[in-house]
């Protein structure tokens, strides 16, 4: 597969086209719709697939189906406000480590909504339930930004079903968040945020960024939370204050190895909040970034490198890597 552009050619790209293949800097990106759990979700794979996702089993009830090389496959969560084409800056190095699945989860993106599934818990559930309808039998989980609590929150319940996880510029504690994240969690109501649709969405996104967002990138972001679909999205980031304490307390119990990356300027979720969870989880690697909030976006190159060595030392099965596999706590990366 064709190695990631120079960041200055990354601005270019074609426009997606919907359900079918679209070349983003030479790298294969299938954009495809398929049922999980009874809803439909949006998806993209590293190589063509052969069908669409099976409906989801109970978790670990079916075999594997990955066929990366060396067998190892990567689940990525999209973050929020944007969809799975937020990897794109990253998905040429990644793809040609492991088999690339990324999803939009439920209420997100282009996948379809669900009430019942907008809390960090209640979402780790239907993580399990994508990996599982793909076929994924010991995924890397990649979790940026919003996914990281409903990532922590499944390898905390079901332990040893992820090979490891990547997670980082996501909410720890509700008192460690900044704006407009933590004004958005505590507004009284979402009336304004429904008023402004996704307007708000624009000036959050060109007001946090340090990096430039492709317009045809842009566009799926924007057509993504169209209507009320913004406001509805934000029942997720509100069940924070309910969740976030819970998930504090399992942290010391999860043994899947956990790579934080986080971003030096981020204020709407700072620094503290990686460091919040690098001093809970007892097998973790913090890596600070000279990025902002996006750092998928932002530092591409270094985000990807960083992904992909922490897969290769994590190749064994979750369960067997010693405990010396994450010995550093904290790096900073130039």
């Amino acid at each position: 597969m064709s190695a990631a552009l120079p960041a200055d050619n990354r601005k270019e790209s074609r426009r997606p086209r919907s359900n079918t293949v679209t070349t983003w800097l030479n790298a294969p990106f299938r954009m495809q719709f398929g049922v999980i759990d009874g809803l439909t979700v949006r998806f993209a794979q590293s190589r063509p697939a052969q069908s669409r996702p099976a409906q989801s089993r109970p978790a670990q009830s079916r075999p594997a189906q990955s066929k990366g090389r060396g067998q190892e496959c990567a689940l990525l969560l999209s973050p929020w406000p944007e969809s799975l084409l937020a990897f794109e800056p990253v998905w040429s190095p990644l793809a040609e480590h492991a088999r690339l699945v990324a999803i939009d989860l439920p209420g997100f993106g282009r996948s379809q909504h669900r009430d019942a599934l907008l809390s960090p818990r209640a979402m780790s559930e239907f993580i399990i339930a994508a990996a599982d309808g793909f076929g994924l039998e010991h995924p890397h989980l990649v979790a940026p930004g919003t996914g990281t609590p409903a990532a922590l929150f499944a390898a905390a319940r079901y332990p040893g079903r992820l090979r490891s996880l990547v997670v980082g510029s996501g909410a720890a504690a509700v008192p460690l968040l900044g704006s407009p994240l933590r004004d958005w969690i505590e507004a009284p109501d979402l009336e304004a945020i429904r008023r402004a649709g996704p307007q708000q969405l624009a000036d959050a996104l060109a007001s946090l960024k340090r990096s430039e967002t492709p317009e045809a990138v842009l566009e799926d972001y924007l057509a993504s939370y169209q209507g009320n679909r913004l406001a509805g999205s934000m029942r997720y980031v509100r069940a924070f204050p309910a969740d976030l304490p819970v998930l504090a307390r399992l942290l010391p119990q999860i043994r899947t190895p956990v790579r934080i990356i986080a971003g030096a300027y981020d204020t709407t979720v700072p620094l503290a909040n990686a460091e919040f969870m690098a001093e809970r989880l007892p097998r973790n690697r913090l890596d600070i970034l000279e990025a902002g909030h996006f750092t998928w976006e932002d530092a591409a190159d270094e985000y990807a490198a960083l992904v992909t060595s922490w897969w290769s030392g994590t190749s064994g099965t979750s369960a067997d890597i010693a405990d010396d596999a994450t010995p550093d706590r904290r790096s900073s990366t130039p």
